[in-house]
């Protein structure tokens, strides 16, 4: 599934690059929602982006991530559903991330937004509690840290301001992946919960291998 949401959205951000009425009408313009009804607009601009780097960017990011989160959605939703699981809560992540930029800028005609960067940064957690300790090479620091990195740096740059990135859309992106996962895997499979603090408590260095882990804890 993650190589399908891959897919389609490098065809839907090709076609918007190249058709300017397409990319307006797939932008998150709160305006647009609350005087004109437009609420597709909460999904939309998740799969169109400002340019190749920023698609390029965050594909790439889904695909390191969303694979890992996918296979831990086998775990709670059993290989039927697992697919539906999954993509259900990559939408509900472009919805939840962009959601309190909607109450913000509701009035702010010379708002917008677009790109799958909230979704994307909902999929950090599920591969965070997979892996805790498996280390990134840029910054150099193991997952769970980057998870915790990453919120507070994007509430720090939400607050700060001054620059062109939807940090907002950033932090509540992976609030929202943190919270979604947590409630899904207590209900569903509490195992996955009970193994990543295990493995949490079982410290690893970056050059140091990676015995094999179950998904499903």
């Amino acid at each position: 599934m993650t190589i399908i949401i891959i897919i389609f959205t490098c065809l839907v951000s090709w076609q918007a690059f190249n058709r300017p009425e397409l990319r307006a009408k797939m932008l998150f313009y709160p305006t647009a929602v609350k005087n004109r009804g437009e609420y597709y607009r909460f999904l939309s601009h998740g799969f169109i982006h400002a340019d190749f780097m920023h698609l390029l960017f965050n594909m790439y990011a889904l695909y390191i991530f969303g694979g890992i989160a996918e296979a831990t959605f086998t775990c709670l939703f059993g290989p039927t559903l697992s697919k539906l699981g999954y993509l259900l809560f990559y939408l509900v992540a472009i919805v939840a991330s962009s959601y309190v930029s909607y109450l913000r800028h509701q009035d702010n005609p010379g708002y917008a937004s677009l790109g799958a960067s909230g979704a994307v940064a909902a999929m950090i957690w599920p591969y965070v509690m997979f892996d805790p300790w498996s280390w990134f090479i840029f910054p150099p620091l193991p997952a769970f840290l980057l998870g915790i990195a990453y919120i507070a740096y994007s509430h720090y740059a939400d607050k700060r301001g001054g620059d062109n990135i939807g940090h907002n859309a950033h932090l509540w992106g992976a609030i929202f992946g943190l919270l979604a996962y947590v409630v899904l895997c207590l209900f569903l499979e509490p195992d996955i919960l009970t193994a990543f603090v295990e493995r949490l408590m079982e410290p690893r260095g970056m050059n140091s291998p990676r015995s094999y882990f179950d998904p499903c804890g």
